[in-house]
């Protein structure tokens, strides 16, 4: 469906309203710095188009930390109007602020990079897991002293336009986790064959635990990291594969693609 199907309104959205009630929705929460780089515009244009969203009930502003980016989410209207209603409201925390600024600035990073791909947040691939019954792009991880697994979702899902080949997991790590729940998830990752590859987005502060977690897991093979303000300052190629990605001390390194499942 498209942003601009499905509206309840009276009176139809703009195409360019609708893209960015759309983005908004399918993410969860969107900055107007990430808006900004996904349109090539500027900041303050960015915020004048978001703040009007907001002004007819479609987006609704937050800013829970200060001196951090104010972020905007759709509103039920909002999710009405674009016909996605079924992924609910983001709520937005103290707590969650950042990392949900994060991958949206992030989401607009790799979709500048790589045209030809479509980035999908962690809450679509939730509802499309649950409509299908299957796993699409999440791991499996074992609980402690649970019977059975439960699913492990990545942030972000870096899908192929053409529907070709397999999704790639993106992860945006900005705090610490417990090294036996990091090591936990980077092995349940090494064994996803939903996923060409994950690529861990990290903060400076958890790159080299992410290192560990990965070399101890055995994971390598599938899983790579990326420096946050690598990603963030990434420019546009639209030939570049999704499957490279640069590392200032390592050059270029490669998340090897699993063959599909046919």
């Amino acid at each position: 469906m498209s942003a601009t199907d499905g509206l309840t309104s009276d009176r139809a959205l703009s195409r360019e309203r609708a893209q960015i009630v759309d983005w908004a929705a399918r993410l969860g929460a969107i900055t107007a710095e990430a808006l900004s780089r996904r349109e090539r515009a500027t900041v303050a244009s960015a915020r004048s188009r978001l703040a009007a969203a907001a002004r007819d009930g479609l987006l609704v502003r937050s800013s829970p930390l200060r001196h951090s980016p104010a972020l905007y989410t759709a509103t039920r209207a909002g999710l009405h109007a674009v016909g996605l209603g079924a992924l609910g409201a983001c709520e937005v925390s103290a707590s969650n602020a950042a990392h949900l600024a994060a991958c949206a600035s992030v989401a607009a990073a790799l979709e500048s990079c790589y045209p030809d791909h479509a980035v999908r947040g962690e809450r679509e691939l939730r509802r499309d897991e649950r409509e299908l019954g299957v796993p699409l792009a999440s791991a499996s991880l074992h609980a402690p002293g649970a019977r059975g697994t439960r699913r492990h979702r990545p942030d972000l899902v870096l899908w192929r336009s053409d529907g070709d080949g397999l999704p790639i997991a993106v992860e945006v790590e900005l705090t610490l986790k417990a090294p036996r729940r990091l090591q936990e998830i980077c092995r349940a990752w090494a064994r996803a064959r939903c996923v060409a590859g994950v690529l861990y987005v990290a903060a400076p502060a958890v790159e080299r635990a992410l290192g560990r977690a990965i070399a101890r897991a055995h994971a390598s093979e599938w899983v790579i990291v990326v420096p946050l303000a690598a990603v963030a300052g990434a420019r546009s190629t639209a030939s570049r594969e999704p499957t490279r990605a640069r590392e200032p001390s390592q050059g270029a390194r490669t998340v090897p693609r699993r063959g599909s499942t046919s």
